[in-house]
């Protein structure tokens, strides 16, 4: 996956990355670090698996590495982090070889992994939808008796 690598090392992807890491330095709460992409990642690839969806490994990587890096706008701009993560995500795409159809599709998947309606859906953006959720591990979180999620939101049984 080459083209995953590139993401990685992309100057403007380390660049967010570092930013978000800076801002949630004192965070009690679930971090948007490379740990929570690669769980997201994991997820949802483990889902299209199981549920012969198809959906190019790829595509569910790139998606989850770049789904959240625009966390930092929302703290610093209050600017949504899917609709900054959308943005900040073309040129990143464009410069690692993703094609207009896939950076499209990644930028939808993006775009909508906050939309509750994405929840039922069988694509790359239903994907990363489900995976995100089922990323916090809200059983095990030190915090979880502060965190502001609903009790309906929260992962507190193992989801297999």
């Amino acid at each position: 996956m080459e083209r995953i690598d590139k993401i990685c090392s992309h100057a403007l992807w380390r660049s967010y990355v570092n930013k978000i890491g800076e801002l949630e330095r004192d965070r009690i709460f679930c971090g948007h670090d490379t740990s929570h992409f690669l769980d997201v990642a994991r997820l949802a690839y483990i889902e299209d698996l199981e549920r012969n969806l198809n959906i190019s490994k790829e595509l569910i990587y790139a998606a989850a590495l770049l789904h959240d890096i625009g966390r930092y706008h929302e703290y610093l701009d209050d600017i949504p982090h899917d609709k900054a993560s959308a943005m900040l995500a073309g040129d990143i795409l464009k410069d690692c070889g993703f094609d207009t159809q896939e950076q499209n599709e990644i930028i939808a998947a993006i775009a909508q992994h906050r939309t509750a309606e994405t929840e039922k859906r069988d694509d790359l953006a239903g994907l990363i939808y489900r995976a995100d959720k089922k990323s916090r591990p809200c059983l095990f979180c030190k915090a979880e008796k502060l965190c502001n999620w609903s009790s309906l939101k929260k992962n507190l049984k193992l989801n297999l």
